[in-house]
């Protein structure tokens, strides 16, 4: 494994540490070791890991104070052990082995521990070491692990369903809905959501799919039939009554008023060959025989006429339903109405004055719209909160849904770890991580450095009881 740049110019000390600022050796990521490999679909590698942050800068500062104070309390054993030889071999006593056993094993657990902490991070004074700077030696093996131990122990099905379970989605989002300051916020926000929606759509992308629903929807369904059955109904209870009675009274108040233009009609269609008067005295009769006709059929109900025009609403009801040929006709013109240039931008046009009323009615705080999305959240909420089925039910389908996104996307989420971990510079990751937890396994050397010297004194004391 080739060094690193400051093992080469001898700028590490005796931890293997970079003497730069913060610790940052090769900020370019460029030395053998710590090249970032590109992704797996060649895009550019993640460079979240490859530099420090004022707060990274911070916390590695605490490393290094860690540091010096660990290895001054293996310089100090170092020093006991020096003087407590040298007084044993001035004649000082007993004493001073047992000094001098406890420092000795002092040093040795200090120093096993300084090899086993550096080995995380990098190569202890740069040799060559078998199982040695394991975080950048083995960034991507680590990427995988976490990968599959986030797969198999937060990704799996039991353990989405029983954590979803145990948190109660249905009771507390029915609490949560029943506050009306929160059903005001999800009210505003559905709004706000339902405008930018309108606003990406495009008119004439939504016209041509309604129109085309419309047409394909029409094509697809006979009218005939469905005329014909609310034709009937509408015989049958005397619904048409009104609008005959209607049609009676604008043609009587028509003809009162139009006489004369009648008259003429009449008098104009006589052969030229007959005389003016006779032509008068026709139209005039045609036009009081009409007249009264109409008046009649207004001002009596039982009116012949009336119960014919029934007959002939109830036998083409029928016909609609049942007549072969009438039901083709009726296709035909639908199919005539529905091809007209002025129906289809009807048709078309219609998407325009609906978007336009959404969006007003979303702007709007007490439009009709957002005022009953609010209730209908408010009476969500009150039922969800008190509901146990309810509540069943919607933790079923968070439960349902959370276990598909897990069991469906499993690999491509802990492809994401991995990637992301194999992204990251090999060095910059090491120094980054050190930087957190360093501080933290700096107490490892100061706890062997003591338990060490206990242990040195205790062996040392018993083989002299034994040896005794």
């Amino acid at each position: 494994m080739e060094r690193t740049k400051e093992d080469e110019t001898g700028e590490t000390g005796p931890e293997g540490q970079s003497s730069r600022p913060g610790g940052v050796a090769n900020p370019t990521g460029s030395t053998g070791a710590g090249r970032t490999p590109p992704n797996r679909d060649g895009t550019a590698p993640n460079r979240t890991m490859n530099s420090f942050s004022p707060a990274d800068e911070e916390k590695f500062r605490g490393v290094r104070r860690m540091k010096l104070t660990a290895t001054g309390l293996l310089l100090l054993v170092a020093v006991v052990y020096v003087l407590a030889k040298w007084a044993g071999n001035s004649g000082a006593g007993a004493w001073a082995g047992y000094v001098a056993a406890a420092a000795e094993a002092g040093m040795v657990g200090a120093l096993a521990d300084w090899f086993a902490v550096t080995a995380l991070f990098r190569r202890p004074m740069g040799l060559p070491i078998p199982h040695t700077a394991i975080i950048p030696t083995k960034k991507d093996q680590l990427g995988v692990s976490l990968g599959e131990f986030v797969g198999e122990n937060f990704l799996s099905q039991d353990v989405v369903r029983q954590r979803l379970r145990a948190v109660g989605i249905g009771s507390r989002l029915g609490t949560w809905l029943g506050d009306p300051e929160h059903a005001d916020r999800v009210t505003a926000e559905l709004a706000t959501a339902l405008r930018g929606a309108l606003a990406v759509l495009r008119d004439s992308d939504v016209q041509a799919v309604v129109g085309e629903a419309i047409n394909r929807r029409a094509d697809a369904q006979e009218i005939a039939p469905g005329i014909g059955k609310t034709l009937e109904k509408i015989v049958a209870d005397g619904g048409h009554r009104r609008v005959v009675d209607l049609i009676c009274v604008r043609a009587h108040d028509w003809l009162v008023f139009h006489n004369e233009q009648v008259m003429d009609a009449v008098q104009g269609g006589a052969p030229g060959w007959t005389p003016k008067f006779v032509d008068k005295r026709v139209g005039e009769r045609v036009y009081k025989e009409l007249l009264r006709f109409v008046t009649e059929m207004r001002d009596m109900p039982a009116h012949p006429a009336r119960g014919a025009l029934d007959r002939f609403l109830s036998d083409f009801a029928s016909d609609l339903q049942s007549d072969t040929d009438t039901r083709a006709r009726v296709e035909n013109l639908k199919r005539e109405v529905l091809g007209r240039g002025e129906v289809q931008d009807l048709i078309a046009s219609a998407w325009s004055s609906v978007r336009q009323m959404i969006v007003s009615a979303a702007e709007d705080e007490r439009s009709e719209l957002r005022l009953r999305v609010r209730a209908s959240l408010l009476s969500l909420g009150a039922r969800m909160a008190t509901d146990a089925r309810l509540q069943a039910k919607v933790d079923g389908w968070v439960e349902g849904a959370a276990v598909y996104v897990v069991t469906t996307y499993r690999d491509e989420i802990t492809s994401l770890i991995t990637d992301t971990v194999a992204g990251w510079d090999a060095e910059h990751t090491s120094k980054k991580i050190e930087a957190h937890i360093g501080r933290d396994l700096q107490f490892i050397r100061i706890n062997g450095t003591v338990v060490g010297a206990l242990a040195g004194l205790l062996i040392y004391a018993v083989s002299r009881a034994l040896g005794a």
